[in-house]
């Protein structure tokens, strides 16, 4: 049992030690051991079975993991109710609290809490995953409101929560109607025209039958559907805060009468963990300890720890020190204790700006806008001031802040003694700041600013929510009127990442002072900044020329803005031009306008981490290597086997079957034996060898994947350039960015032997468990009939769980056969996105031949996709991008040559649109390109090329159920794009450092599996005498709705009621040898054959059914079992028709196809490169939906991950476009640097309508497949971005075609934006660099 340090170790009272130390969760009393200093939260609540709390990246960054923390403040009297990752607060910190779990808010046994039930009526939820931290962060807030908070609060509080799959919106929707405003749209949808038992589509705002009729009938709140949720708190106190209903939990009477005490805690490792609660004791520990690292929230050393494996020896927890936790606003300024949060020195910011006089609080000001975008609610709950400062990290945001504010930090060393230091002087190099080894941060000062003595706070991140700076500043001037001019008596510039301290520009500090505030001094003052901020070309970061142009973009902004302030006062002369304006207007984001399962609202949904393992079970991880290509020279295990808890380390050696594995090609080893192929493969002693880890290096040196060559052709290309029919002829290069999958929940499986090891099973989080089956039968060498896998549901997939999640599967296989005792594997996140694979980058290099009205002749394409080290699914992801290489235009002689590319990375795999967004981004980069040649908009140049009814494809499939002409029509009534052109050219006209762009997409998918073989589906449908049916099907359920789609098929069938239906787990012991859950084809496959068996029980039964007349379904079924009718059936569907020859160029390819378009508008800031997407209108022709709600969140969900794919998601790899990383190294392995659209990136208006009456005849009840077409219209986004650009480019004169590669990052929008500042640093022509 832990306790207050004894005698013996320390000066602490040993009358202050804690009986025992303990915790509350979910209202139950808990004590906590000593031994377990080393835990997070997260893993002591999964511990103890509350796995509703997920793990999704263990650095804070994606909210998965959040739970609502209680607190009782003995100064205040009130409790504290704040939302925290559960992955980085350390156990012991939560010592002396309450913790609620998803789980203890509802449940399907006590009653869903209103905020579960909002979020599955409106279809919030697909794969589930990040649901619960969604809802627990929503939760912390209305707890700790007194009345119901704003839109603009709910929509704050998930900044730090991500999801992968619906978009956003629908969770939008389901929170928004707890904000105080009145929210008709949604409280009628709830109370208005429906009958007892419907449900709401989001989508259209009419009844629909998506739910589960057993949860749609069941009132689990109290309050019945008709009657609308309880969305309004029914008490508040200041011990419980706000609740909603009467079983939420209380806070416990125990912890409000408990006395804090001094804690010292032990765990693995010999880590020592102390609490104490007096300064002085900290400082005693600080004497003894000096190394010690001190935390208050843990989000930074937490993450060290964690990531970068560095191993603490003790940790000080300094939370509930008094003298560190002070607020006090004084007459001359604000004190701030260093311990004290962020989120409580915001709201005392607040206070502060409300309360006294505007001139006073400048820079109080701009600290609150600063920490909007710090981090995420749950990290500003508990990171501290002093922390922050402490870490000195070189892109904190508020250090630069601090510096230009005229900061002081008071330090105290451990015999008291305090002494001051400016915040500019106290950071002195990388992670080193003016802090003796006896010494610690006791408070901040933060002086009131003086008339006309403004402050202002910069950032430029690779997204606006929850993300690391690019760059970010702070900077002050004080002015004075002299005479008939206004002087700078004193400034302040400092910035965050532009080298490795807070950096300040004390040759522009010097050179403003004493200068009048005019033009003069705003071009003295860039010159002067271009030589103070000096960046190598390899620092680290890279971006050098765009960092470089942001330091005086900020300056400039800076100066306008200052300008804009002082505008009506007498004698200033510097007016700021109505154009300019639009460069110092800050951001602020309107709200959002635009079937659920309920055990994934309430936690109780299973994963495969989540199921726990037995008493003898082991956790099994890799050895990564840190090489991309050496030879293996030796290995010594010898350390690693004597660790504590190490049962085995396995080997190639060790394999009992074949080493060798792959889908297609068994081209890659499991473990590695001689040769490591990619970085991040064995931990091992080698020889370097040369490595390929791009396109351009693969095909300098010729280095293809064999056998992956691909031709298709139509026409004669070579003669219609060479006849002199086109008008132009055009060549270029589009390299294409890849992409991570980031599903939320990483990889993993739990696999065991039984039958003494003739037998082995698994439980794996995977879109093929045929495929886990195949890989560990063969490594194993077992037949396959001996090896089962079950998923029951996935966190996400995308394709990236298709084919690379059976390696992981395979590797745990080993060790769990041969010792035979269970094995988990689950991988970190970070190692997920090192060695999983990605969308893979490609390279098209075009030749293009047109008319002057814009008519396509030619087409000559070579095209490449970068496999990776093996072949995987590469060849097939190729033979997709060359079908969709036209998109949807008509080319009358086309030629298409592909080839897959080999090179040192992880080997690239499935993705949603599996190439064909790469293969239609490259297509719509040339048509952009004829637009601007042609002086026409792109828009017309697409509408003139439309392919039609009986089109014949280059590849030969001739095109039917064309329906593209009316989506295309429709969307361009809907979004009035002749106005809205003109009213983008009226604002552009008007604004010089804004610029709005807007642009119209189509797309064509086709809807088949390449391989024939793969286009078939088995079920199994079994009936029981109660009336229920049983569907057991080889599609796996991932978010996408499949289950549900093939329950309503069933429930349609038997006319029963959808609650009458269950799906099973998918099993490979239950439909053997299914195809993929990928290509979008599974609701076809799969409901096509449930269809099939139902209807074969249909038929069965219809003798007996004919000949009575039963009352019930039950009945029915009872009666045909007695008279002894078969009730279980197989069903089997192969999708006909298909077949095709690529070597003579004919047959069906494509069953069908999904047609789509959508029109966005964007708003760019050319200064920064930041951007905004303000208005999405898209259309999808879905034939008869078979489910509008769940497919309109599956059109919202692949549009905005497609938008991460065009605008935000950047991947950085070690190689030729990113010198300052090691060789193959990835740097984007986590959301800390891999950012994925957050709920602030969503249009502004986002609308979504499918075709109607276009019926689908190939298909289950005429509907069409949905899950990858809508993901490229995304790219919409991306063109209205470079129409924004072509407007600003226009201001300097260059009207030229210029490129734009994805992802259109603030980088790239910025440096296309050319003007002066940029010409300082690079020409017109620059194009930052991209690994691909």
């Amino acid at each position: 049992m832990g306790s207050l340090m004894t005698p013996d170790e320390f000066l602490f009272d040993g009358k202050e030690s804690a009986s025992e130390a303990i915790l509350y969760v979910n209202g139950v009393r808990r004590i906590l051991p000593d031994g377990l200093a080393h835990l997070t939260l997260l893993e002591y609540l999964r511990d103890i079975g509350l796995t509703g709390t997920k793990l999704g990246c263990g650095e804070g960054g994606c909210g998965a993991c959040t739970v609502m923390v209680s607190s009782f403040d003995q100064t205040s009297k009130k409790c504290l109710h704040y939302a925290v990752n559960a992955c980085l607060c350390p156990l012991y910190s939560v010592e002396g609290m309450h913790v609620i779990t998803v789980e203890g808010i509802g449940n399907r046994r006590k009653g869903l809490h209103p905020i579960q039930e909002s979020l599955a009526r409106s279809h919030g939820t697909q794969c589930g995953f990040c649901t619960p931290g969604f809802i627990m962060s929503l939760y912390a807030l209305l707890r700790s409101c007194k009345t119901p908070p704003s839109e603009e609060q709910i929509e704050e509080s998930l900044g730090g929560n991500l999801c992968r799959c619906t978009g956003y919106r629908p969770i939008v929707d389901a929170f928004q109607i707890f904000a105080k405003t009145e929210d008709t749209l949604h409280t009628e949808r709830s109370s208005t025209g429906l009958q007892e038992g419907e449900f709401t589509c989001p989508s259209t705002g009419k009844p629909c039958s998506c739910g589960p009729k057993s949860v749609r009938n069941k009132d689990t709140s109290g309050n019945s559907l008709a009657s609308g949720l309880n969305c309004r708190p029914i008490s508040y106190n200041e011990i419980d805060g706000s609740t909603y209903t009467d079983k939420e939990f209380i806070f416990p009477p125990e912890l409000l009468l408990r006395k804090l005490t001094p804690l010292n805690m032990r765990g693995f490792g010999g880590l020592k963990w102390y609490r104490p609660l007096k300064l002085n004791h900290l400082l005693e520990l600080k004497a003894r300890y000096p190394d010690a690292k001190f935390i208050v929230g843990n989000t930074e050393v937490g993450i060290e720890m964690r990531l970068k494996r560095i191993d603490y020896k003790v940790i000080v927890s300094v939370a509930y020190i008094p003298e560190l936790n002070t607020l006090k606003i004084k007459d001359d300024g604000l004190e701030i204790g260093a311990a004290v949060r962020v989120s409580e020195f915001h709201k005392v910011l607040k206070k502060v700006a409300a309360e006294r006089a505007a001139y006073e609080t400048s820079a109080c000001k701009a600290f609150i806008e600063q920490i909007k975008w710090f981090a995420g609610t749950q990290i500003r709950n508990v990171a501290s001031v002093g922390g922050n400062i402490c870490h000195a990290s070189p892109i904190s945001d508020l250090n630069p802040l601090w510096m230009a504010a005229r900061a002081r930090f008071q330090i105290i060393d451990c015999k008291g003694n305090i002494r001051t230091v400016l915040a500019e002087n106290f950071f002195l190099g990388y992670r080193k700041v003016d802090l003796a080894r006896n010494e610690i941060l006791l408070s901040i000062f933060l002086p009131w600013t003086r008339p006309f003595e403004y402050v202002k706070e910069f950032k430029q991140a690779h997204r606006r929510d929850d993300d690391i700076a690019l760059v970010n500043a702070g900077m002050r001037v004080h002015l004075k009127e002299k005479g008939e001019e206004w002087v700078v008596s004193d400034a302040s510039i400092a910035y965050g990442g532009v080298a490795p301290v807070p950096l300040g520009a004390l040759k522009t500090n010097n050179f403003l002072i004493g200068k009048s505030w005019d033009q003069d001094l705003l071009n003295g003052a860039l010159d002067v900044l271009g030589n103070d901020i000096l960046m190598k070309e390899d620092a680290p970061g890279g971006m050098v020329e765009y960092r470089k142009s942001l330091t005086l973009s900020f300056f400039f902004k800076f100066f306008l803005w200052v300008s804009h302030q002082m505008d009506g006062e007498k004698s200033f002369k510097e007016r700021v031009p109505a154009p300019y304006l639009s460069a110092v207007q800050s951001f602020s984001r309107p709200t959002v306008i635009g079937n659920q399962d309920y055990e994934i609202v309430t936690g109780e949904a299973e994963y495969t981490d989540d199921v726990e393992l037995p008493p003898n079970g082991l956790h099994a991880a890799l050895i990564l290597g840190r090489k991309p290509h050496a030879r293996i020279l030796s290995i010594d295990d010898s350390e690693a086997k004597r660790s504590p808890g190490v049962v085995g380390i396995y080997y190639a050696k060790d394999v009992p079957g074949d080493n060798r594995i792959g889908p297609v090609r068994h081209d890659e080893e499991l473990f590695a034996t001689e040769f490591v192929k990619f970085f991040g493969q064995v931990n091992v002693e080698y020889e370097e060898l040369p490595a390929i880890l791009s396109i351009q290096d693969a095909l300098k040196l010729n280095s293809f994947i064999p056998d992956t060559k691909l031709f298709a052709n139509k026409g004669d290309v070579d003669l219609c350039f060479q006849s002199g029919q086109c008008d132009h002829i055009i060549e270029g290069e589009v390299p294409v960015s890849g992409q991570e999958h980031f599903y939320l929940e990483t990889q993993s499986t739990l696999i065991w032997t039984t039958d003494y090891g003739n037998e082995v099973h698994m439980l794996s989080s995977s879109q093929c468990p045929p495929k886990h089956q195949a890989y560990v039968a063969s490594v194993l060498d077992l037949p396959m009939s001996k090896v089962v896998c079950k998923t029951k549901r996935i966190g996400g997939g995308f394709g990236g769980k298709e084919t690379r999640s059976a390696v992981f599967a395979a590797a745990a296989a080993v060790p769990a056969y041969l010792l035979n005792r269970p094995v988990k594997i689950v991988l970190d996140r970070d190692e997920d996105m090192m060695i999983t694979g990605q969308r893979h980058s490609f390279l098209g290099k075009y030749k293009v031949g047109f008319t002057n009205d814009g008519k396509l002749l030619a087409l000559d394409l070579e095209i490449y996709n970068n496999g990776g080290s093996s072949l995987d699914m590469s060849f097939a992801v190729l033979e997709r991008a060359v079908c969709c290489s036209d998109n949807v235009y008509e080319i009358p002689n086309m030629r298409v040559l592909g080839k897959v590319l080999f090179s040192h990375i992880p080997t690239n795999t499935a993705f949603r649109g599996f190439g064909s967004p790469q293969a239609m981004l490259v297509a719509e980069n040339w048509i952009q390109r004829i637009a601007m040649i042609l002086k026409k908009s792109p828009e017309e140049i697409r509408e003139i090329n439309f392919q039609g009814e009986g089109s014949v494809l280059h590849f030969g499939q001739i095109l039917e159920n064309w329906t593209l002409d009316r989506i295309w029509s429709q969307l361009k009534s809907t979004c009035n794009f002749s106005l809205a052109r003109k009213d983008v050219d009226e604002f552009n006209s008007k604004n010089r450092w804004r610029k709005r762009g807007i642009a119209m997409i189509p797309t064509k998918f086709g809807i088949s599996f390449g391989p024939k073989f793969l286009n078939q589906g088995a079920a199994l449908v079994q009936l029981y005498t109660d009336g229920t049916v049983l569907v057991t099907h080889g599609g796996v359920e991932m978010g996408q709705g499949l289950h549900t789609k093939v329950s309503q098929i069933a429930a349609s069938a038997f006319n029963i009621p959808l609650s009458s239906v269950f799906v099973s787990e998918t099993s490979t012991d239950k439909v053997p040898n299914a195809s993929p859950t990928a290509a979008s084809a599974s609701s076809d496959l799969y409901g096509g054959a449930v269809l099939d068996a139902c209807q074969q029980l249909v038929a069965r039964m219809e003798p007996i059914k004919s000949k009575n007349n039963f009352a019930s379904f039950a009945e029915l079924v009872t009666a045909c079992y007695h008279e002894r009718v078969n009730l279980s059936a197989q069903g089997f569907y192969v999708t006909p028709g298909l077949g095709y020859d690529w070597k003579t160029g004919k047959g069906i390819l494509f069953r069908y196809f999904t047609y789509g378009a959508a029109f966005a508008e964007v708003e760019i800031d050319t200064l920064t490169g930041d951007f905004h997407t303000r208005k999405v209108d898209l259309i999808m022709d879905l034939g008869h939906s078979l489910n509008p709600a769940i497919d309109v969140g599956q059109i919202e969900g692949a549009f905005v991950q497609g938008l991460g794919w065009v605008a935000f998601e950047e991947i950085k790899r070690g190689g030729p476009a990113h010198k300052w990383l090691p060789p193959g190294y990835l740097f984007t392995c986590g959301p800390g640097n891999y950012k994925i659209p957050s709920m602030n990136d969503l249009p502004f208006k986002f609308s979504v309508s499918l075709l109607k009456d276009a019926p689908n005849k190939y298909a289950v009840h005429s509907s069409k497949a949905v899950g990858e077409p809508p993901f490229f219209l995304a790219s919409a986004v991306f063109f209205a971005i470079k129409d924004a650009i072509v407007a600003a480019r226009a201001e300097v004169g260059r009207h030229d075609w210029f490129p734009l590669d994805n992802p259109a990052t603030p980088e790239r929008i910025r440096m296309a934006c050319v003007d002066d500042i940029t010409a300082r640093f690079a020409d017109h022509s620059f194009r930052p660099k991209l690994s691909y």
